[in-house]
């Protein structure tokens, strides 16, 4: 269960922390974007500033209870050329990202959502085990 979130009654507050959500979501696009590990993955989305909007609402939804978001994370990222190392790195630029750009109390909950959209995503993507023992998408042979 993920802890509820306070509401944000006051508009100036809700319209300052909907600006921050969108710096968090360039900031990280843009770590991303220079990153060795993640780069070849972000450099396949295509119409990019469409994408982070479509982010920047999810995060939204997250933070705000807005409802602008309506879509299905696991599913846009199922065909992703994505390995469990890949998740590391991600949580690890997310979680600077919002705390550079997020006030401390969002920035917790949405690094909390993020760490549990990680393992939910390995879970979903590599639900079997190789003879290694490392994940896998496939059973082992």
């Amino acid at each position: 269960m993920e802890p509820a979130i306070p509401p944000i009654e006051d508009g100036a507050e809700r319209d300052k922390l909907e600006i921050a959500i969108d710096d968090c979501v360039r900031r990280f696009y843009a770590k991303g974007a220079e990153d060795p590990l993640l780069a070849p993955i972000f450099a396949t989305i295509d119409g990019l500033d469409q994408h982070m909007g479509i982010v920047a609402n999810f995060w939204s939804r997250t933070l705000l209870g807005t409802e602008r978001y309506q879509g299905q994370p696991f599913a846009a990222h199922i065909n992703l050329p994505i390995e469990p190392q890949h998740f590391t790195r991600w949580l690890e630029l997310f979680s600077e990202s919002a705390k550079e750009a997020l006030p401390k109390t969002q920035a917790e909950q949405a690094i909390a959502k993020a760490a549990h959209m990680t393992q939910c995503f390995q879970s979903g993507l590599f639900p079997f085990v190789d003879a290694d023992g490392k994940p896998s998408r496939v059973p082992a042979q």
